[in-house]
């Protein structure tokens, strides 16, 4: 009988299938890509820069280069480790109802540097505790390799983890698209700096 079944499932083409209990094709690869491209543009706007490029400030209370590749890294961290606390705890889809916000909506929001916010005080980039550029970089690089990484391979249910932030409800796989357009929200900001009139030439 048991060889029955695996000749069964095997004509069905069903042997060695992982059942996915998480997202679309099309939301993994879309997923996956925006995780990559806005990596991608961290390190574009940032490479080859001088530390004079680096620390420029277009006045005091605004955040230079360096800083914002602080905030971009340690709130990545910050924010992985409150995705994770989700998935490690039980679904509860009974809470979907509380989330008003689309994807689109999620995203679009994230990355809208009109609204501007102010930070929780661990992630203002002199309590991050990095103390060089290159620091920075690699911590960013290896966790958001991390996060291309888990969203190739997991199969966990995205959609039914569902986690309350400052704004409100949204699922896990939500929280995932807001972690690359946070990133690309920073690099909006670091490029502000680097068009002002008065960023250094070299």
């Amino acid at each position: 009988m048991g060889r029955y079944l695996l000749t069964l499932l095997v004509i069905t083409g069903l042997a060695g299938t992982i059942f996915d209990n998480s997202v679309s094709k099309a939301e993994r690869k879309y997923a996956l890509n925006l995780m990559k491209e806005t990596y991608k543009d961290v390190v574009k706007e940032t490479r080859g820069l001088s530390e004079a490029q680096l620390d420029y400030r277009t006045s005091p209370e605004r955040w230079s280069v360096k800083e914002c590749v602080y905030h971009i890294a340690a709130s990545e961290k910050m924010l992985w480790t409150m995705f994770e606390g989700a998935m490690k705890g039980p679904a509860n889809p009974e809470k979907r109802s509380e989330i008003k916000a689309t994807d689109e909506v999620i995203l679009k929001n994230v990355k809208d540097r009109t609204n501007k916010v102010q930070t929780f005080d661990p992630l203002q980039p002199q309590n991050t505790g990095y103390k060089t550029m290159d620091e920075a970089m690699a911590d960013f690089k290896l966790h958001r390799m991390e996060h291309i990484k888990y969203m190739k391979n997991s199969t966990e249910d995205l959609r039914n983890h569902v986690v309350q932030l400052p704004f409100g409800w949204i699922d896990c796989y939500q929280l995932y698209l807001f972690i690359a357009g946070h990133s690309n929200r920073h690099t909006q900001q670091l490029n502000e700096v680097k068009a002002s009139p008065g960023f250094p030439s070299k």
